[in-house]
């Protein structure tokens, strides 16, 4: 059974395992059933099935607490959001994932929600905005622009005024950053990104230590709809598994990409708070194991000049999303709900498991055109 003495990178191979019994599976099987016979610990999969529990089992101590896995990230952020109460105030970063900046503003516009948007790297104005607040949503990094919020002053604010604090932790991961331990009372994860880690299955999770939360979360799951296949947790629990030789091996060759991409002749601007002149820099320094796989860059010469970059590129993937092995590129903009905020020419990079020599030789000469 796992031992909670046991390093992190040693409870990622070993928690979520069936009971070590002689001539038992080592994984947890692939269960292909929607009905169970009565008087089991489960009877019909939408409640829960032995793989959503073992994927549960693994993640929550890696945040902290227990999590309740959703069909998708936004499966999971729309059940934190229905369990707000009608006309329920909700202080967000300007900058938020694309879906869930998208999700806001229409539960805002029919007047589900009351939406109060936010600069969220600027922490004396957030204050100002938590008095009447019921949520703070916070995204550390954020999507696209990678800006740092102080998770812990966040936290104080909003706990100040009876506030509950959201952390979407997808770009960190439960290795980079812990925003429970800062403050934060929920935290979201798109495990579609770098816990399940090879780009073939979409699933959420969300983690809290609050009991009833837990129930609550569970039950918006059941009555949602949002219940993940039986398939996807077994593929997310799988990937979870070489998470942290991942994580080191992506974020080593970010930080290496992103040094060398200062000063490109093709390259207006990199973000990337591992760098020493990054605006989050320190912030990211003092609450982060490290800087993350994500950088963005603004292209010299506007929005044609990164498409053009993006679509030269043979090893660097041209394609949304993020955290998988393989490294990704894309031109934000060119999705129709992405924040206008966000400059035409910005790229967003999702560094991979490659050789960095070879990442780096072939997104140079793409820039270079």
């Amino acid at each position: 059974m796992p031992d909670d003495s046991w390093a992190v990178e040693t409870r990622l191979v070993h928690d979520g395992r069936p009971a070590p019994t002689p001539g038992a599976p080592l994984n947890q099987p692939v269960e292909l059933a929607s009905t169970y016979y009565a008087g089991g610990e489960t009877e019909y999969a939408r409640d829960g099935t032995r793989g959503m529990w073992a994927l549960e089992e693994a993640v929550g101590p890696l945040e902290g607490g227990g999590a309740v896995a959703f069909a998708s990230g936004m499966a999971a952020a729309n059940a934190i959001l229905d369990l707000l109460p009608a006309g329920a105030t909700v202080v967000a970063a300007r900058f938020t994932y694309t879906g869930v900046a998208a999700r806001l503003r229409e539960l805002d516009a029919v007047g589900r929600i009351r939406l109060r948007t936010v600069d969220i790297a600027d922490t004396d104005a957030i204050v100002k905005a938590v008095p009447g607040a019921d949520v703070v949503w916070v995204e550390s990094p954020t999507n696209p622009v990678l800006e740092i919020a102080d998770i812990r002053a966040i936290a104080a604010a909003a706990h100040s005024v009876g506030a509950l604090v959201v952390c979407d932790n997808t770009f960190a991961t439960p290795l980079g950053q812990q925003p429970l331990e800062l403050g934060a009372d929920v935290v979201l994860h798109s495990a579609t990104k770098a816990i399940g880690g090879h780009s073939d299955c979409l699933l959420g999770i969300v983690v809290t230590v609050d009991p009833g939360r837990l129930d609550a979360l569970r039950l918006r799951r059941t009555l949602l709809g949002a219940t993940p296949g039986a398939l996807e947790c077994y593929l997310v629990l799988r990937g979870l598994r070489t998470l942290a030789l991942r994580h080191q091996r992506s974020q080593a060759s970010a930080l290496e990409i992103a040094n060398k991409l200062v000063g490109h002749p093709a390259v207006d601007r990199v973000r990337y708070p591992g760098l020493a002149d990054d605006p989050g820099h320190d912030l990211a320094s003092a609450q982060m194991t490290g800087p993350g796989s994500l950088i963005s860059i603004e292209v010299r010469g506007g929005a044609d000049a990164a498409q053009a970059a993006a679509e030269r590129t043979r090893l660097w993937v041209h394609a949304t999303s993020l955290g998988g092995v393989e490294s990704l590129l894309e031109r934000r903009r060119r999705w129709a709900l992405e924040n206008p905020l966000v400059p035409e020419s910005l790229l967003r990079l999702s560094v991979g498991i490659e050789d960095p020599a070879d990442l780096w030789a072939d997104l140079d000469r793409a820039l270079r055109g």
